[in-house]
């Protein structure tokens, strides 16, 4: 029984198209990532700004995504632009946009805290040595948010692939959705199969999330020193 249910990764293409289907899952949450990193980092300075209705409008948009499930958010952009507006939206471009606006809450929220960290004396010893306002930031403020926010950004990437999972409920062939069809068309001939596919599924989350996970925890703990 057990060689019969493994034997169902390596019959036919169901191995390489579970790979084609974390590829999917890969390139819609790289997307989202690349796009979250430029306006997450965009948000984050404009929270810094001091002006009342930009700092209300940036916090309410921020607990707005945090409070709403992605799940819903999901079923919004893909079955409510849909219908209301007459917008056609594939399942991956829905999943862009979906995950992108929630990576910008959560970017623009890790740039704003690695700025509001900075010791305030720092820009003014930078103008006071001559430096301009463009220099403090490229040679001061930058390169010390970068350090602060790498290892978050790529606890964020984790996060954003992991959750990527959920798009399977709009109809996208990623590997979940890649995986049901293999149990599926399996369950009569390999009952086990749901056991080998899910438990595939799972090391291949694995292989992709642990490594960022070890690379962020040995940043943090270098650059403590």
């Amino acid at each position: 029984m057990l060689d019969s249910g493994i034997n169902v990764l390596f019959q036919g293409r169901h191995f390489v198209r579970l790979l084609e289907g974390l590829w999917v899952t890969v390139s819609i949450s790289l997307v989202s990532v690349l796009i979250s990193l430029i306006l997450g980092l965009v948000l984050g300075f404009i929270m810094t700004i001091r002006y009342p209705l930009i700092q209300w409008a940036t916090r309410l948009y921020i607990e707005f995504i945090r409070i709403m499930p992605q799940l819903v958010l999901l079923f919004l952009v893909y079955f409510g632009l849909t219908r209301s507006f007459g917008i056609n939206l594939s399942g991956e471009v829905s999943a862009i946009i979906v995950f992108s606006i929630w990576g910008t809450a959560e970017m623009g929220d890790l740039v704003h805290g690695a700025i509001q960290s900075l010791p305030k004396h720092q820009k003014e010893s930078g103008l006071s040595i001559g430096l301009t306002k463009q220099q403090v930031m490229f040679y001061i403020i930058l390169p010390q948010i970068f350090r602060r926010l790498l290892p978050l950004v790529l606890n964020l990437i984790t996060r954003m692939i992991k959750t990527t999972s959920l798009i399977v409920l709009i109809g996208v062939v990623e590997v979940v959705k890649v995986g049901q069809q293999i149990i599926e068309t399996s369950r009569l001939t390999n009952p086990t199969a749901s056991l080998w596919i899910y438990g595939t599924i799972f090391f291949m989350y694995f292989a992709i999330c642990y490594p960022l996970s070890l690379i962020s925890t040995k940043l943090e703990k270098y650059w403590q020193i």
